[in-house]
């Protein structure tokens, strides 16, 4: 457990660091706050007992991509983080509609092919708040909501052989 927070202490320093001595990386704004949410995510599984095993993973075949894929005990899963800096008029993780859910099921089944035939899986969101917008807070740290069995994956290894 302390390691996985000098870890993430460590990151955050050096994150500082570059902020101060690098130029200013010229990607937008939300992206930003996307990405560090999906750091975030990271640790926060991590500390509920995930072995994460791949970040943002893209299948060859399919658009869209995975943020995060872990191990929870013996279930395969695939985690969507949404991260917002305010609460406002819509959650999250309603923002993984049926379009998002389906293109992310196709990346999910070609990731599964990885895998042993009796893999269980599923999967989870995780939606993230940062106090009004300031996400480089210590003090206030973000707050995590984890959706775990959000949306089902209908997958037929046979049928998705067929290509």
């Amino acid at each position: 457990m302390f390691a996985g927070r000098l870890t993430q202490g460590t990151l955050r320093s050096l994150d500082w660091l570059a902020s101060i001595t690098l130029p200013p990386e010229d990607i937008p704004e939300h992206l930003q706050t996307g990405r560090r949410g999906e750091e975030d995510a990271y640790f926060f599984l991590r500390r509920r007992g995930y072995t994460m095993i791949a970040r943002n993973f893209r299948s060859p075949h399919h658009r869209g991509e995975l943020d995060l894929v872990g191990w929870d005990h013996d279930v395969l899963c695939f985690i969507e983080v949404k991260t917002r800096t305010s609460r406002g008029m819509a959650t999250a993780e309603s923002a993984v509609n049926r379009d998002k859910q389906r293109e992310l099921s196709l990346v999910a089944r070609d990731f599964l092919h990885l895998m042993p035939d009796e893999c269980q899986s599923r999967f989870d969101i995780v939606s993230i708040y940062y106090d009004g917008g300031n996400h480089t807070s210590e003090k206030h740290g973000p707050s995590f909501e984890l959706f775990q069995n959000a949306f089902s994956l209908s997958y037929n290894r046979k049928s998705s052989q067929r290509r």
